[in-house]
């Protein structure tokens, strides 16, 4: 499976004061990165570089054994993966390889450091557009109890809610309530905005009837991971913080997904994740569950085969595939990430397909740019398979779906109410791309202009 690419070739833009930093810093990573050579060039010591990626690969072989294996190979698998980075550690310390190894690796780390600065000068992110928003007279709030550990009680979610106006309805998860419902009915009885304190699977359910009747959203970070909440820029350290929006609010316009007529703010998957998900031990013992069932599933003795069509591309038979509310920054499935936008209109995909050990310690080695990986963008997605239901994780919940599962993005559908003092999303930059990194170091190619959002929180 080839990698796709997704990163726009375009001239950098910005101000030329930016450019020139940006130049500047390009030039400073191709140096660092030639003393890095260097430094091993001139000790003579090749070894130490050759040693270091055998190390990793070998890693990633023994890391893929463990996963696709059981008994012996397991175990083999896990100690490889252990030990072969230490053993390179201590082949460097008794050989005193270990000085040049630090040399060389602080060089790489500053030749990093100095190329991600300079391409994120380059593509400063311009955040979403915010509009002002008069506070809701009649909000609702959705609460589940038991989310994120008992976040609603711990918080007093519910009563700080209360005092600022809020009606909330705590979800009575003995009787397996129907959050849509409870929605609706709220919508019917004057609501004029819809929020959720749970995790990201409620809270596209919610989002689908606020967008549905053009109210606006809101999001309290009671959840576990909270991975909208991050992405719109919430405090998720303290949940109480959400509910500022109810008060001193800004609305934001962001792109809300659609899988098979069911809305999803987050992502959905398809292939191992999704099935193992699907085992009613998952909750309770992730860990032991997802090491049970991988050796089937990466060697295609179980689960479904898939194939995807993504706009007018064909992805055939990925283990996994990911498809998501705008895409990541990142397609490296070992870095995880976020989203810098949420209001581009498109789908981000990543599919990934490991056949062997080789493969794997590519993957350890190459990250997003392995072959075994690959990133598109997208505006549908199309998954089919000969089976009569696909197993499908859309937010974290399991679900089975009859194909062909549709992936679709309805742009700036919903209105999502935040906090105008929140903490942001920390800006996460792409992989370095050391050719555009050169470009850039040595290009004279003058700078078109581009017209920057503009923002109105005031």
């Amino acid at each position: 499976m080839n990698v796709t690419r997704t990163t726009s070739e375009a001239e950098p833009r910005g101000s030329g004061r930016e450019l020139r930093a940006a130049r500047s810093l390009a030039r400073l990573a191709l140096l660092c990165l030639a003393g890095a050579v260097a430094f091993v060039a001139t000790a003579g010591q090749w070894a130490v570089l050759v040693l270091g990626l055998v190390g990793l690969g070998l890693a990633g072989a023994g890391l893929w054994w463990a996963l696709a294996h059981r008994g012996p190979a397991r175990l083999f698998g896990a100690l490889l993966a252990m030990a072969a980075p230490v053993a390179v550690l201590v082949l460097y310390a008794v050989s005193g390889l270990w000085v040049v190894a630090m040399a060389s690796l602080a060089s790489w780390t500053a030749a990093l450091a100095c190329a991600r600065s300079a391409l994120r000068r380059l593509r400063k992110p311009h955040g979403m557009h915010s509009r002002s928003a008069r506070p809701p007279r009649r909000p609702v709030l959705i609460m589940n109890p038991r989310s994120g550990g008992g976040k609603v009680g711990r918080f007093d979610l519910v009563e700080r809610a209360q005092a600022l106006g809020a009606r909330v309805i705590l979800l009575d998860l003995d009787t397996n309530p129907d959050p849509v419902a409870l929605a609706r009915q709220a919508v019917a009885e004057g609501a004029d905005l819809l929020g959720v304190a749970g995790g990201d699977g409620t809270q596209a359910l919610v989002a689908g009837v606020a967008a549905e009747h053009g109210l606006p959203f809101m999001v309290v970070t009671a959840g576990t991971r909270n991975h909208f909440a991050m992405d719109l820029g919430l405090d998720r350290e303290n949940p109480a913080n959400s509910l500022d929006a109810l008060t001193d609010g800004v609305e934001l316009r962001v792109d809300l997904g659609d899988v098979s007529g069911r809305p999803f703010v987050n992502t959905v998957s398809f292939g191992t994740y999704a099935e193992i998900v699907q085992s009613p031990d998952y909750r309770d013992a992730k860990a032991a569950t997802a090491l049970d069932q991988l050796p089937d599933l990466l060697a295609g003795d179980a689960g479904t085969t898939l194939e995807a069509r993504v706009d007018d591309k064909e992805l055939h038979a990925p283990q996994a595939l990911l498809v998501s509310n705008n895409p990541y920054a990142r397609a490296d499935p070992l870095a995880g990430g976020r989203r810098p936008r949420l209001d581009s209109g498109r789908l981000g995909v990543i599919a990934v397909r490991v056949e062997g050990a080789a493969q794997a310690a590519e993957v350890v080695l190459l990250g997003e740019r392995a072959a075994g990986i690959t990133s598109l963008t997208a505006r549908q997605v199309v998954v089919e398979a000969e089976e009569e239901l696909i197993a499908v994780a859309v937010d974290g919940e399991a679900l089975t779906l009859p194909p062909p599962v549709v992936c679709t993005v309805r742009p700036g559908a919903l209105r999502v109410r935040v906090p105008r003092h929140r903490p942001g999303a920390p800006y996460v930059a792409p992989s370095v791309d050391w050719r555009r990194v050169v470009r850039l170091a040595f290009g004279r190619t003058p700078v078109p202009t581009e017209k920057k959002q503009e923002h109105s929180d005031a």
